[in-house]
């Protein structure tokens, strides 16, 4: 009977293997960049499973899957070697994502201020999903200097940390919290 074992053994030595087979140490700008990705995923999963909100499951849900493709792309290290079966994130996902923020904005209130996060767990979560968002866009913009990454992809990392920061004040709307402005003083 062949077992199927998790663990491989041939990251022991401090290196991993991208798409393509290319070994590469774990510390490599490459995989820190779609780590931070597999990260976001994990938070999202977080904020999936707190919300009683359906329509932000769905959209969260659809965001997890377009970020295990943007994973995916970032993990090969030459357009050249693109895998038939991924087809790489697609400007129709950045035009979602605006969707997305135009919809739940249209039920807020202008926003004026800074606003310090805090409130509940899920506006927390959101503004940490907002962050991590962040960290990996700046991963993915520092790679664009080493290797091109598609401008698609650029953009829809920016796009997505502005959707966190909206869901984050949508929570707050839906939940009844008073958001925590701040203004300089």
């Amino acid at each position: 009977m062949e077992e199927n074992k998790v663990y491989t053994k041939t990251g022991d030595g401090g290196f991993t293997s991208l798409i393509s087979g290319k070994r590469v140490p774990k510390h490599d700008l490459r995989i820190k960049t779609y780590g931070t990705i597999d990260e976001l995923i994990a938070w999202l999963g977080l904020i999936r499973d707190t919300t009683k909100l359906e329509e932000v499951q769905t959209t969260l849900l659809e965001i997890q899957k377009q970020l295990m493709t943007v994973a995916a792309q970032l993990s090969i290290d030459s357009d050249k070697k693109i895998p038939k079966n991924l087809t790489p994130i697609q400007p129709s996902a950045v035009k979602f994502l605006e969707y997305e923020i135009d919809s739940l904005t249209t039920k807020l209130e202008p926003l004026r201020n800074f606003v310090i996060p805090g409130g509940h767990v899920l506006i927390s979560y959101s503004h940490l999903a907002r962050c991590v968002c962040r960290r990996a866009e700046r991963y993915v913009t520092e790679l664009d200097e080493e290797a091109s990454i598609s401008s698609t992809l650029i953009a829809y990392m920016n796009r997505l940390s502005d959707y966190f920061f909206t869901l984050s004040r949508t929570f707050a709307a839906e939940l009844n919290v008073e958001e925590v402005k701040w203004s300089g003083n």
